[in-house]
């Protein structure tokens, strides 16, 4: 089966058993694989084989049932926005009409007796019931005849119940009774304002993808024809040289061809620090230019720019479910008409008991309102929401919910060396002379002077060291290549030899001098190159992969939290234990391929461990793929995004410390919820059942219960990762 995955924008839900309602719709189409809802986003993803469906038929499936659907890529961002906005307006003027009436209703149910006063109470109640409760009935309705029960039942059977009781006493019964027009049109109003709040709330937990969206800038400045014209980014085609000034945002990810600056990538990466940036280095899309001016060419536009990526991988994830979900939704599927059925028995229970048909009616409709499966719906997407928006403030990005609850389970962390907590380009770090007639300065002039001809990386790094530190490089005669051994040339008319023992060996030079020396700097993990001139030993240059300033920080705080830490690499055992020492690592896999690395963590798995593979994303994959969770360090616009289930954007290890942390709390966060959530109606329908609770007390304590939920969830905004402390 070719597999197809599709976001549709879901209208019309209202509770936890309505996403589970459209879950089952779209899961009984044929050719389904798999569907997600999530109630706080109002999306739903669904993983299909288009030979057998069609998004139409997906749509329609949804439709049937009697909730609103389209694909979620057909409505443009600012038309959600303006739709959810529009929801939250609905809502807000639905409270205030109840409020309005509501209010004067219950003083004069309470404190005033006049003649008509009955008819007046009904007339006001009956406005509530009309315009406020018009949407509670509706929905019930489409729900019911469809062959399943939502939390909007619950509110129109509840304040109907209070509403119809009193209806009947006006007009058909004889002698003094007590009405209950003020407990209908109080339940209706309490139970909107709290859905208002609720929508208020629910539009703050996507906050991180509107910021997202807002980082990309409108229009930018391209070369046509000789000529700088402004054009809509949407326009900016592959190829095309970009201009930037200071202040500006980078339009599109790209390659700067002319001119230096600084760059703001902390949108983008979460790291503080502006990047220098000089022809040759690549930009992203959205970050800022901050001092000089440049042109960079456009290398990917559109929605292969890096951001748009983020964006969708961030609402992807928030599309998904972790396994704690599973609980919640299984007891939402079976919610309300359980919550019926005890409202049933409440009534039938307290008849029996012989309190009057009046108290057991209060008492089923108090448990009919106290039930609140919004709460249980609403516990575990806001808080992912939230983690995984608060993830791509700091270059975080998760592609599965499940790997935030898996990563806060993990007890092992296996880190990839080259790339990973290197930097993964050797650089030099001793200059040895063993010559009194050569200086340090003059060994490295002389060893760069070679290897300007030579294309191997330790050549290369050898040459740009000698850059760095003004040398001049100087024309080299008589250039030679030799395989596996080394390169020799004529510098200044004398014979330079610069390779392994191999070479010198082949040369005639004795090398006996350096062997103490070579053998100390590869204890410590460097490569070294012995230099020669003109048949004699003059020194000799040590080469590492240095490691990433954030690395042994990183391996420290993982130990902290009590986890242990593997480095598997292909080097020999002594160089990378010498690594793995001064990282603080603990245990070493050393002289293992690529190809070998999934066969390493699966022994760690077979062992009882729960592991996490860190790699970067390509090499990788295998081991990235066979770990309980992958996170993939991308460095820039190469940003390996199927590679794990975690990308760390920046590349800094410290990343894997966030990751485990945000994790963390995020899991802290939905248990939390889930306590909320469950403990209120363990709490709450007993009171309501034993004629405890007032149907307007519980009218608002059911708003109140999803307000503390949504807003526990958005505590999470306000838990820095920059400094974060566990």
């Amino acid at each position: 089966m070719t597999e197809r995955s599709v976001a549709l924008a879901i209208a019309g839900m209202h509770c936890a058993a309505c996403a589970q309602s459209v879950e089952k719709a779209l899961r009984r189409v044929v050719g389904v694989a798999e569907a997600y809802v999530n109630f706080a986003a109002e999306t739903a993803r669904v993983s299909f084989d288009p030979a057998q469906t069609s998004i139409k038929q997906l749509i329609a499936a949804v439709e049937g049932i009697g909730y609103g659907a389209e694909a979620a890529g057909e409505q443009p961002q600012d038309e959600q926005e303006e739709a959810r906005a529009a929801e939250i307006r609905r809502q807000g003027r639905l409270f205030a009409l109840g409020a309005a009436v509501t209010v004067p209703l219950f003083i004069l149910s309470v404190w005033f007796e006049f003649p008509g006063r009955l008819y007046v109470l009904f007339a006001m109640a009956t406005t509530v019931q009309a315009i406020v409760g018009w949407q509670y009935y509706r929905n019930s309705y489409r729900s019911l005849k469809h062959g399943s029960a939502n939390m909007d039942v619950l509110i129109a059977m509840g304040s109907s119940a209070a509403y119809l009781y009193s209806v009947y006493f006006t007009f058909f019964a004889q002698g003094q009774v007590h009405v209950y027009y003020d407990t209908a049109a109080v339940i209706l109003t309490l139970i909107t304002l709290g859905r208002f709040l609720e929508a208020r709330a629910k539009g703050r937990t996507s906050a991180a993808i509107r910021k997202l969206m807002q980082l990309a800038p409108t229009e930018a400045s391209v070369m046509r024809d000789g000529e700088e014209v402004e054009v809509p980014v949407e326009q900016i085609e592959v190829g095309e040289v970009v201009v930037v000034r200071p202040g500006e945002r980078i339009a599109v990810d790209g390659e700067v061809v002319e001119g230096h600056s600084t760059v703001d990538e902390s949108m983008i990466t979460g790291e503080s620090i502006p990047v220098d940036k000089a022809a040759g280095d690549g930009v992203i899309g959205g970050t800022i230019n901050k001092t000089g001016a440049f042109q960079f060419k456009a290398t990917r536009v559109g929605s292969e720019t890096a951001l748009q990526q983020i964006i969708r991988l961030v609402q992807e994830a928030q599309g998904t479910k972790p396994p704690i979900q599973r609980l919640a939704d299984t007891v939402a599927a079976y919610f309300v008409p359980a919550v019926i059925a005890i409202a049933l028995l409440t009534f039938l229970g307290w008849l029996v008991a012989e309190v009057g048909f009046e108290r057991a009616l209060v008492n089923a409709v108090a448990v009919l309102v106290i039930a609140c499966p919004c709460a249980l719906g609403l516990a575990t997407p806001t808080a992912v929401m939230v983690g995984t928006g608060l993830g791509a403030d700091h270059g975080i990005l998760i592609k599965q919910a499940s790997a935030l609850e898996m990563v806060g389970r993990l007890d092992t962390i296996v880190f990839d060396k080259t790339g990973t907590l290197t930097r993964g380009e050797p650089e030099v770090t001793d200059l040895v002379s063993l010559a009194d007639d050569v200086s340090g300065e003059e060994l490295l002039r002389l060893a760069a002077a070679v290897e300007n001809r030579s294309e191997h990386p330790l050549g290369q790094a050898i040459v740009a060291r000698a850059r760095d530190n003004n040398l001049e490089i100087a024309a080299v005669d008589d250039f030679e290549a030799v395989p596996g051994l080394g390169v020799q040339g004529v510098v200044d008319g004398q014979q330079i030899l610069v390779g392994g023992t191999g070479l010198m060996d082949e040369a005639g030079v004795d090398v006996s001098s350096a062997q103490e020396m070579k053998s100390r700097l590869e204890q410590q993990g460097n490569t070294t190159l012995l230099v020669a001139r003109d048949d004699r030993l003059v020194g000799l240059v040590a080469l590492a992969d240095t490691l990433k300033p954030g690395a042994t920080r990183a391996v420290s705080r993982l130990r902290q939290m009590g986890l242990d830490t593997y480095l598997v690499t292909g080097d020999n055992r002594r160089t990378g234990e010498a690594i793995a020492q001064e990282l603080g690592i603990g245990n070493v896999l050393a002289e293992v391929l690529p190809e070998q690395k999934s066969d390493q963590i699966k022994q760690l798995q077979e062992q009882g461990h729960r592991v996490a593979m860190v790699g970067d994303g390509i090499n990788d994959a295998p081991a990235l793929a066979q770990a309980d969770v992958g996170i993939a360090l991308g460095t820039g616009t190469d940003v390996a995004m199927e590679a794990g289930d975690i990308t760390l954007v920046s590349g800094d290890p410290e990343g894997v410390v966030r990751a485990m942390l945000l994790s963390r709390r995020t899991l802290a966060h939905i248990k939390q919820n889930l306590f909320l959530a469950f403990f209120y109606n363990a709490a709450a329908i007993p009171l309501a059942v034993g004629g405890l609770l007032n149907p307007m007390i519980a009218a608002a304590a059911m708003a109140a219960s999803s307000v503390s939920v949504v807003s526990n969830s958005l505590r999470l905004r306000r838990y820095s990762l920059s400094d974060a402390r566990e």
